[in-house]
């Protein structure tokens, strides 16, 4: 399964819909999902999972929890998730439990948990696989992915503190997860139908046997000579019961036809007796009938004028609206009259308002001038205090210089008495120092070549060595090699052999199905134990390991060796005449360089030392004289500045009034000028509106009673014509008044069963006069018969009948017990036969198939345990990297205690103390090795298998931190390459070197309003 896009909506933290493209991250891609605690990172799984199965990855939360405090009402929680699964995609949507807004009126209600899922074909055509029902949905999707919820979490996604789930699982958890994941179903389906064919057949046998005793004690017989007997003496007896009974059935049919004939007779008289009452009762209702004819000729009437009642009762009720609204309109219009009136009193104060007005606007005018004048005031009065405190400073700076200029040229004029003595010194360094430097080169590269010389030899003494030890590996390789394929291939004929022993012909073959068994399969030889094949296939393995390392030295002594040669000859090359002086006297040249280079070198550095000190003197001189030279224009510029300002504040304060001497007291009186200012505005603004709104309303007022009078008139005249119309069709329909056309009218429902039972009544006076004009001809010139007399008779041939039947059927079920007994012994005997030879093969298959001979290990647990240590082998090699060589997987052999199901445990091996030991003794950080080495190896090898569910993607949550540096680095590197191989790698951790080393990543930034995701790419 490979993920293509998720959406969440008020999901966990977060509050709106955050949507996340994966193939935005790249094919294959290695990514982070990265973000503070609390901020949504593992929700981001839990939203795959839940969308998945409906639940969340630690399964500590329901669906209804997840719901965000903080998204908005309005906004449904739901997740949407597309996947792909081999040329097919699919996604699926989910809607947890929870209150939402109802869509119509206040209040909320509750949503009711749904799904959908999609099917999306190579074209992109949809199809609707689940329409809501969640468990539908649920069971969908573990058809599809072949895992259910506690699997997902084991193979696929490793949750925070669930990745050693997988690790320390029992044999049987782990045998449920494997053969869901390699479809080895079909053992179990082997050995079940093995085993209850078995048990069937064992059952029917046992039963056949008891079934046989039963058959003679159902006869009431001890043997099968007893049967014979007592056949033969019942056989004579029964013929002649047999002839009794046939003459008394013969008498009994003739008495029954002469009964029925008088029963038909019998019918027909009562029949005729029953229409005649039932005519004269239908000529008792001919009066009702009529009433009812004239009720139906009214109605008919009535629903002819009933357009032009629904006229006039449509014009009356509009005559009474019109009047309605004709007061409602008069009522209006005194109170807008009221109101305005009101209105025009209030507008009398507007022009005193307004001179109020316009005297604080004046005085606003007269405080705003003396604002600009205040404010610089206070900036002449702090900038005349800011430039007596400068040139205070400026003094004090400019005294200080003087003195250090002084310091400084008395310091100078010392070194520069010194300087011609040490010049002298320094001439011949120069020399010196080119010999030296010739003889130290030549001394490195005679050393280096000796160095070389003696590398060369020992690496050519190293690589025999190493090609001898190859050459001896290599034949130990191949004799371990042919004793493992030996001993296996012994091993698979042995299983077929035994296989082949319970064929039969002409049934089928366990494995094949074929009922032909041409060539069955044959071994002479002992069959080798699963321990005598481990032990092979590990010398095997240990034999191809130390080979290949053989032959990786072999190659680096080689390489060495040419790099080596190659040094020497250019060092040689190098050195000429040189290589045949002596160490020593290269060694002694060296030394008397050296002194004398030594004593030159002192005198050099003591003249750089002193010509340095004189530049930094003479360039402090010239920075002093100038920092004098600007002191004193600084300290003359304050001063001119100083007198200047104090001038000017002079001047301004005799302009500013003394109750407004401060800023304070202006703002002050400012603010209140503003406010006098807003509230008169304010009531006069609110007295020009309400006079405007009163008049509007008053005008309007007027227009709606004009309106009002002309429409209730309008409405007179209406019902008026109406009312005329309907008195006249009254007249002509012939109704009385309004009251008799009313009463007359029906609906159709009414009518038509009205109609309905006058119909009914003409059809049924029909009917019942035809019927008794028939049965009156049909009986006429005949009697009713004599019904008792031929009861007694017929009971009389029933009584004569049932006797000798009695006797008859005594005999008859004796025999026929007796046959039949006897078939059932025969078929009995027959069938036991067959049944004890099917056990012979079926049993034994049975047997062996579900684990009940010397191993004690089922088919299905076979095939597992050899697909567990195909799994542990991939685990152990990324496992050997991450623990720097220290631990393997390996599968526990050994029976578990009891019944408690075995063979699928797991054991570490530690190479630092040579032991076997439970994988539960891991630390934490070691066991978060182990379970990712485990979830990587099952990946590889369901993949690797035919008909496997592909595990293309894996998510790790958290775990990483319990990692030390070096460990983390090989977690990361195992990662990169199975990344390499096309999976999908999503990490949670908050080690910042992950960070550092995977580029892409998924940051999820927390904020006041919810999470947010964002994809970061390199």
């Amino acid at each position: 399964m490979r993920p293509l896009s998720l959406s969440m909506s008020a999901f966990g933290p977060f509050a709106s819909t955050q949507s996340l493209d994966f193939t935005a991250l790249g094919t294959n891609p290695l990514f982070l999902i990265n973000g503070p605690t609390g901020a949504g990172k593992t929700t981001l799984l839990d939203g795959i999972c839940f969308a998945l199965y409906g639940k969340t990855t630690g399964n500590e939360r329901e669906g209804s929890q997840m719901r965000c405090d903080m998204a908005d009402d309005n906004l449904l929680t739901e997740i949407t998730f597309s996947f792909q699964l081999g040329s097919n995609s699919y996604r699926i949507r989910r809607v947890p439990e929870q209150d939402r807004v109802k869509k119509s009126g206040d209040g909320s209600t509750v949503q009711k948990p749904e799904a959908q899922l999609y099917k999306i074909d190579a074209d992109g055509n949809e199809s609707l696989l689940v329409a809501s029902k969640v468990s539908e949905a649920t069971a969908e999707i573990e058809a599809l992915t072949g895992l259910d919820v506690e699997q997902f979490r084991q193979v696929m996604v490793l949750p925070q503190g669930k990745f050693r789930e997988l690790l320390m699982a029992d044999s049987k958890a782990r045998e449920q997860i494997f053969s869901q994941l390699f479809q080895t179903h079909i053992y179990r389906r082997i050995e079940d139908s093995l085993k209850s064919k078995a048990a069937d057949i064992r059952a029917l046998v046992k039963d056949q046997r008891s079934r046989r005793d039963g058959i003679l004690q159902s006869a009431d017989i001890s043997s099968d000579d007893e049967l014979t007997n007592e056949l033969a003496r019942l056989t004579p007896e029964l013929e002649v019961a047999q002839s009794a009974k046939e003459q008394a059935l013969q008498q009994q049919q003739l008495i029954i036809k002469l009964s029925d004939a008088a029963q038909h007779l019998l019918a027909d008289f009562t029949q005729l007796d029953v229409l005649t009452r039932t005519a004269a009762e239908l000529s008792a209702q001919q009066d009702s009938i009529k009433a009812k004819n004239h009720a139906m000729d009214l109605a008919k009437q009535a629903q002819r004028l009933e357009p032009i009642v629904e006229v006039f009762l449509a014009r009356e009720q509009e005559s009474k609206s019109a009047n309605l609204n004709l007061n409602y309109t008069k009522t209006a219009l005194l109170n807008a009259k009221q109101a305005f009136e009101k209105s025009e009193l209030e507008a009398v104060d507007l022009p005193v308002l307004e001179a109020r007005l316009l005297e604080k606007e004046q005085a606003k005018q007269q405080l705003n001038t003396l604002g600009p004048q205040l404010r610089e005031l206070d900036r002449l009065t702090k900038t005349a205090e800011q430039e007596q405190l400068l040139l205070t400073k400026a003094k004090a700076k400019f005294l200080a210089s003087k003195n250090e200029l002084t310091a400084v040229s008395q310091k100078r004029y010392e070194l520069e008495s010194t300087l011609p003595q040490l010049q002298a010194s320094s001439e011949t360094r120069l020399s010196l120092q080119q010999s030296h430097q010739q003889q130290q080169q030549l001394l490195f590269a005679y050393q280096q070549w000796q160095h070389v010389t003696a590398r060369v030899a020992l690496t050519q003494e190293k690589l025999a060595k190493a090609k001898a030890q190859g050459q001896q590996l290599n034949i130990q390789h191949q004799q371990a090699q042919i004793a493992y394929k030996t001993l296996l291939l012994t091993w698979h004929q042995g299983q077929a052999a035994i296989l082949a022993r319970q064929l039969q012909s002409d049934e089928p073959c366990p494995v094949c199905g074929s009922k032909i068994h041409p060539q069955p399969a044959q071994s002479q030889e002992a069959l080798p134990s699963d321990e005598a094949l481990r032990l092979a296939q590990e010398a095997e393995t240990h034999a191809q390991d130390m080979l290949s390392k053989a032959r990786a030295e072999y190659r680096g002594f080689q390489t060495q060796l040419e790099t080596l040669q190659q040094q020497a000859q250019d060092l040689a090359t190098q050195l000429g005449a040189a290589v045949d002086v002596s160490l020593d006297e290269h060694t002694h040249t060296l030394s008397q360089l050296a002194f004398s280079l030594t004593t030159a070198e002192q005198a050099h550095l003591n003249l750089q030392q002193l010509q340095q000190d004189i530049v930094l003197l003479q360039m402090q001189e010239t920075q002093l004289q100038q920092k004098l030279e600007q002191g004193q224009a600084q300290e003359n510029a304050s001063q001119s500045k100083v007198d200047v300002l104090q001038g000017q504040l002079a001047q301004m304060q005799q302009n500013v009034p003394k109750e407004l001497a401060t800023l304070e007291a202006l703002n002050a009186a400012t603010a209140q000028n503003q406010q006098d200012i807003s509230q008169i505005k304010q009531q006069i603004t609110s007295i020009r509106e309400l006079q405007l709104q009163t008049g509007q309303a008053f005008v309007a007022a007027k227009a709606a009673l004009n309106g009002a009078e002309n429409t209730a008139e309008a409405a007179l005249a209406q019902l008026t014509r109406a009312q005329q119309q309907l008195d006249k069709q009254l007249v002509a329909a012939g109704f009385t008044d309004q009251h008799a056309l009313l009463e007359a009218m029906l609906d159709e429902q009414q009518l038509h069963l009205l109609v309905s039972e006058i119909e009914a009544y003409q059809q049924q006076c029909a009917l019942i006069q035809a019927q008794c004009e028939l049965l009156t001809l049909k009986l006429k010139d005949k009697v009713p018969p004599d019904s008792t007399k031929l009861a007694a008779e017929l009971e009389i041939a029933q009584q004569a009948l049932h006797t000798a039947e009695q006797a008859w059927q005594r005999l008859h079920t004796r025999a026929a017990l007796l046959l039949q007994t006897q078939t059932q012994l025969n078929i009995a005997d027959t069938k036991a036969k067959s049944l004890e030879d099917e056990y012979a093969v079926i049993g034994t298959l049975a047997d062996v198939a579900n684990g009940n001979t010397g191993n004690k290990i089922s088919l299905q647990r076979f095939v597992l345990s050899v697909l567990l240590d195909d799994v542990l082998l991939e685990a152990s090699h990324r496992l050997h990297l991450m623990s720097k060589g220290r631990y393997r997987l390996l599968r526990k052999e050994d029976r578990a205690k009891g019944n408690k199901a075995s063979g699928l445990e797991l054991e570490v091996e530690d190479a630092y103390t040579s032991k076997v030991r439970p994988v539960a003794t891991l630390s934490g950080g070691e066991s978060f090795m182990a379970a990712l080495s485990m979830a990587l190896g099952l990946s590889d090898v369901v993949q690797a298998y035919a008909g496997g569910i592909k595990l293309d993607t894996l998510f790790i949550d958290e775990g990483f931190g319990s990692l030390d540096q070096d460990s983390l680095e090989l977690a990361i590197r195992t990662l990169m390459d199975l990344q390499s191989s096309g999976r999908m790698i999503g990490v949670i951790s908050h080690v910042s070197e992950m960070k550092e080393q995977i580029n892409t990543r998924i940051d999820i930034n927390k904020t006041s309003h919810g999470s947010e995701m964002t994809v970061v790419l390199p």
